[in-house]
């Protein structure tokens, strides 16, 4: 028996979980301490109350013979597809419904979508990302281009002649930085993939807090996008669902390779290794989509968006750069006088009690910077800013 050697090339643990290991020891060894989290992003708030009803109401649906459901769909429910085809039909875009694809979020299925696509195909990856994109390619034994983010090119690369890849990862907002594409940028991006023959996978997670009317929420607002692009989306940040898990991914009819709808393609995978999201979730999701659901969970994003403020107005009275408030949940922050990211990370444990996520761990280029999150209580966010006024001695 012999294993999937690409698994050796992986770091030997995932970085949140170290995160979490020196969290642990931190509180073991201090436990009259409050430690406030600001590292990883998961939400804090309770699931709004359309959805929970319409979630309450599909339980007792599948109490009766009548009304109850087995086996869902591998590519979703027609009703929650059809709401997800208003949503965009709001935002001036249009679907077929077999254009839409429901899942268990956005993680998963932009981690597994590069399946359909052979592993002699560059992954180009936007330095620092969200790690999954660059293990999955790992572990398919795929060559991986990273292409970097900075403070020169304000965490938006675009492609230049020097530009190689076939499968590119796009994040906006992003996760970490927090940064948010122009359509200009994003142009740049589909322009290259309809010159290279490339296809864009875009993480649209979080495009619930874009409030900018001149920035995209979706690819498919670039002209070309639908033949070059996937887009994939998810209700974990935006409506609560973390811990309910429902996300969608839209890939349009027009996006072929090798002759090959990629619709098809992912829907023939789907039908073999997914056996559809459950019927409650679904309702839930659906009563996302409504507009009594929309204005509930846009207080919830409004929440979050308060949090990052507080965090960003905090930084800035201590002098510390940062950027991502405005149109994203994450504040991305540099570490004062060239400290590496885990070391800020041990500071800011130790001194104030306060935890983030060191940008190293979402790659080379997330050396020096911080991620924080503005998924937390408030309160305690507010905390945690008072809390750092006492490091200015630390880093003065």
């Amino acid at each position: 028996m012999r294993i999937n050697k690409n698994f050796s090339n992986l770091k030997d643990d995932y970085f949140f979980y170290r995160v979490i290991s020196k969290t642990k020891e931190f509180k073991a060894k201090n436990p009259d301490k409050k430690v406030i989290s600001l590292g990883i992003g998961d939400t804090t708030l309770p699931l709004c109350e359309a959805v929970i009803s319409a979630m309450q109401k599909s339980v007792l649906e599948m109490s009766k013979k009548e009304t109850y459901r087995g086996y869902a769909l591998e590519q979703g429910y027609e009703f929650l597809r059809l709401s997800i085809k208003k949503y965009y039909q709001k935002r001036g875009l249009d679907f077929e419904i077999s254009e839409i694809f429901i899942d268990d979020g956005a993680g998963r299925a932009i981690a597994e979508i590069q399946e359909l696509f052979s592993t002699n195909n560059k992954a180009l990856i936007v330095n620092p990302a969200y790690p999954a994109y660059v293990d999955t390619n790992v572990i398919a034994g795929r060559e991986i281009i990273f292409i970097e983010a900075n403070e020169e090119n304000l965490f938006l690369p675009t492609p230049s002649k020097e530009t190689k890849g076939d499968i590119i990862y796009l994040c906006s907002p992003n996760n970490p930085t927090g940064s948010v594409y122009t359509k200009e940028g994003l142009k740049k991006w589909v322009d290259y993939a309809l010159q290279n023959n490339a296809i864009i996978l875009f993480d649209a997670a979080y495009e619930a807090f874009v409030s900018s009317k001149d920035l995209p929420r979706s690819i498919f607002e670039i002209e070309g996008a639908r033949k070059c692009a996937v887009e994939v989306c998810s209700l974990s940040k935006t409506a609560g669902f973390t811990g309910v898990r429902c996300g969608y991914t839209i890939i349009p009819d027009e996006l072929v390779f090798d002759n090959c709808k990629i619709s098809k393609l992912w829907m023939r995978r789907q039908t073999t290794k997914y056996n559809g999201l459950s019927y409650i979730t679904q309702r839930g999701a659906e009563a996302v989509f409504t507009d009594e659901g929309q204005k509930q969970n846009k207080k919830m994003v409004d929440y979050y968006k308060e949090n990052v403020k507080i965090i960003h107005e905090g930084l800035d009275k201590i002098k510390i750069w940062n950027c991502g408030h405005g149109n994203s949940p994450y504040i991305f922050a540099k570490c004062p006088n060239g400290m590496s990211s885990w070391k800020f990370f041990d500071l800011l444990l130790n001194k104030i009690s306060v935890v983030v996520s060191p940008g190293v761990g979402f790659g080379y280029a997330g050396e020096g910077f911080v991620r924080l999150s503005g998924f937390g209580d408030k309160d305690e966010t507010a905390q945690a800013v008072k809390r750092f006024g006492k490091i200015e001695e630390f880093i003065s």
